[in-house]
């Protein structure tokens, strides 16, 4: 099923007006497929949903988690540290157009939000979001450092001087977890190679 499709059968539940799906999807597209992003696109949605797909059963509202997915990343701009708090606001502002009711939309509009510090959370689903978000740190070194590059892209307006550290950062905060991931399914796929292939980033930057 690809992304149109799967964002159809999310919205048809909740509404049979074509026209809104069509023109909600076709906005979801335009964010993500805007230039200069390089990773935060498409395809990192196809990614996590191919990891959630997997694991279907053990999430309590999957349509919930599917409209996270498409929204969490929707406002997208490396220079911008609101860009979670303006994506959960741009899907609430959505979601009342499908009239999803309002405990749904409050559900969703805090899974966006927790993508930004990545902590672990009360709530399954939240964590299950979180480390599909994250499922890329624990793939084979050539995917990771496939992202990696991506990921630099991204940030191409900041000079290595300001890059580096800001990134090394990031990565010793991952590092000094007990787990990087927070469910136990993710945990045992992911979480040992997660480890290594940041310990090789950090060792490139030396």
């Amino acid at each position: 099923m690809n992304l149109k499709e799967r964002f159809s059968e999310i919205c048809l539940p909740l509404t049979q007006d074509q026209k809104l799906i069509g023109k909600l999807w076709s906005e979801v597209e335009r964010n993500y497929s805007q230039k200069g992003r390089y990773y935060h696109n498409l395809e990192h949605l196809e990614n996590m949903f191919s990891e959630l797909d997997a694991i279907k059963d053990k999430i309590s509202n999957y349509s919930n988690i599917s409209f996270s997915v498409f929204y969490h990343d929707l406002i997208y701009d490396a220079s911008s540290k609101s860009n979670e708090e303006k994506s959960a606001e741009f899907a609430k502002e959505r979601l009342q157009q499908l009239n999803i009711n309002e405990s749904d939309i409050a559900e969703i509009y805090q899974q966006i939000l927790a993508t930004k510090a990545h902590e672990s959370s009360d709530y399954n689903d939240v964590n299950y979001l979180l480390d599909a978000d994250l499922s890329i740190l624990g793939k084979d070194l050539e995917t990771y450092i496939n992202y990696t590059q991506k990921i630099r892209k991204e940030y191409s307006i900041y000079p290595d001087l300001l890059y580096k550290p800001g990134r090394k950062k990031v990565l010793k905060h991952f590092l000094e977890m007990e787990n990087i991931f927070k469910t136990e399914y993710f945990r045992e796929k992911y979480d040992e190679q997660a480890k290594k292939n940041i310990e090789f980033e950090i060792g490139e930057f030396l």
